[in-house]
């Protein structure tokens, strides 16, 4: 092993070693150094501290699953889809946007549904860069949202889609 190498296992060591630091602000730190890391490694270490008791260091956590695109962290940021606190939800949603896997279209489609507006907008705007032509009918049912950002999200998903798809020389599935 290189030093180079030591060092960066040392830190990694280091910042999983924090996220049980008694100080929130000590274990949110640690969780934003293990996502700007680039090591998958840090993923497993990330998915545990998701239980943590305090929201800032699971925003966090989600957060910096999302920058270190491991794609193992799917299935516990889909639960976070039906966290009871919306900030979480949107820290998933926005994770799985940057983590870019199809498995979270079912899931992000249902997210168009749901009571806050911020999930609604951020869901239909993942919904867009994933280019999933399964998700444009529900797009189109948020025509009727009552939130202008809702509807204009929606629409600038349905139109990535179709340009997508027709770039491709493919016809989006619709309705």
């Amino acid at each position: 092993m290189s030093a180079s190498t030591d060092t960066c296992m040392t830190d990694i060591t280091q910042w999983t070693a924090a996220l049980h630091h008694p100080a929130v602000r000590d274990r949110v730190a640690a969780a934003a150094a293990l996502g700007k890391s680039g090591n998958p490694a840090a993923a497993v270490h990330l998915i545990h501290a998701l239980s943590d008791p305090h929201p800032r260091v699971r925003r966090e956590c989600i957060q910096a699953l999302g920058r270190l695109g491991d794609s193992d962290a799917v299935p516990p940021l889909l639960a976070m889809l039906a966290d009871s606190d919306v900030e979480m939800r949107i820290a998933g949603i926005a994770a799985l946007g940057m983590i870019r896997d199809p498995r979270a279209i079912p899931a992000l489609i249902s997210c168009l549904k749901d009571s806050d507006d911020r999930a609604r907008i951020g869901a239909a705007e993942v919904l867009g860069k994933l280019g999933n032509p399964r998700a444009i009918g529900q797009l189109e049912a948020l025509a009727g949202d009552p939130f202008s950002g809702v509807r204009e999200a929606a629409a600038a998903a349905i139109a990535r889609i179709r340009k997508k798809h027709d770039h491709c020389g493919r016809s989006p599935v619709s309705r």
